[in-house]
């Protein structure tokens, strides 16, 4: 509908301009020159009300209606003005936006909170959940689950004797804003040995990726660097899915000492 009115507008412009040349060509009667014609001040406030009649060589009669200060040039730049502003309408970047806005898939076996973040409880812990101020220690995959699902981190190396290392774990400290917002929350209502699968949508609660693309400030980070280009190119895109899903296990909570270290805690596999 939109196209269509421009494309009038558009028509009707060339119609315009041809008579207008026309009539000036043969010295035919164009209403006032196009100068001052009259309109009455109740009348509404249209642009232009044009009829033209043509008979072969016969007499060629057209009439615009404009407001009383109006002329030729005005008229046409009057044309000119509204076919754009219809232009502009069809492509207001409302709709090119709602073009571009994905549709989010829904997780009906996952339990949503009231932050925002989703999770679905695999296995329940025993002991204490950690508070503001202790560290955790978690293992954890991660998947662009809105996007075909490529996994960013993934667990399915050797496990056990050398390769079931502490320092392949990862850690925050609760409260610190170094993890992302939606996994922190997720860890904080959990206890030691748990396992968890948290559905992450974009945003607030996800990767700050304008202000940190490489994941040095807020981690979780890939640690490799296919992980980091899989993980990125669904955040640098808008026209995707951008969930992410996590899978977590929490294997200990460690408390504060005092003195600016960690009084390690009960490890729970």
């Amino acid at each position: 509908m939109k196209i269509t009115i421009s494309l009038l507008l558009s028509l009707l412009f060339v119609d315009t301009a041809r008579a207008f040349a026309a009539s000036s060509s043969t010295n035919l009667n164009v209403a006032s020159s196009f100068e001052q014609i009259s309109v009455a001040p109740s009348s509404p406030s249209s642009l232009l009300l044009l009829s033209a009649t043509t008979t072969g060589d016969e007499t060629q009669e057209m009439s615009l209606e404009l407001s009383s200060s109006s002329s030729r040039r005005e008229a046409l730049h009057g044309m000119m003005a509204l076919a754009s502003g219809l232009t502009v309408i069809g492509t207001s970047p409302s709709d090119a936006l709602a073009e571009e806005t994905p549709i989010l898939q829904k997780y009906e076996d996952f339990e949503p909170t009231s932050e925002g973040w989703s999770f679905r409880e695999v296995k329940v812990g025993d002991g204490a959940s950690p508070n503001k101020g202790d560290r955790v220690v978690f293992d954890w995959s991660g998947y662009t689950i809105g996007y075909f699902g490529r996994p960013f981190e993934a667990k399915g190396g050797p496990q056990g004797g050398a390769f079931d290392k502490e320092l392949d774990y990862s850690r925050t400290e609760i409260g610190s804003g170094k993890m992302v917002k939606g996994l922190e929350c997720a860890l904080s209502s959990m206890k030691p040995g748990g396992i968890r699968q948290v559905l992450i949508p974009f945003g607030e609660l996800g990767y700050p990726q304008e202000k940190d693309p490489s994941h040095e400030q807020v981690g979780p980070k890939p640690t490799t660097f296919s992980g980091q280009r899989a993980l990125n190119f669904v955040l640098d895109n808008p026209r995707v899915d951008r969930t992410l899903l996590f899978n977590v296990k929490l294997i200990r909570v460690d408390k504060p000492d005092g003195k600016g270290g960690y009084i390690r805690g009960e490890k729970r596999t």
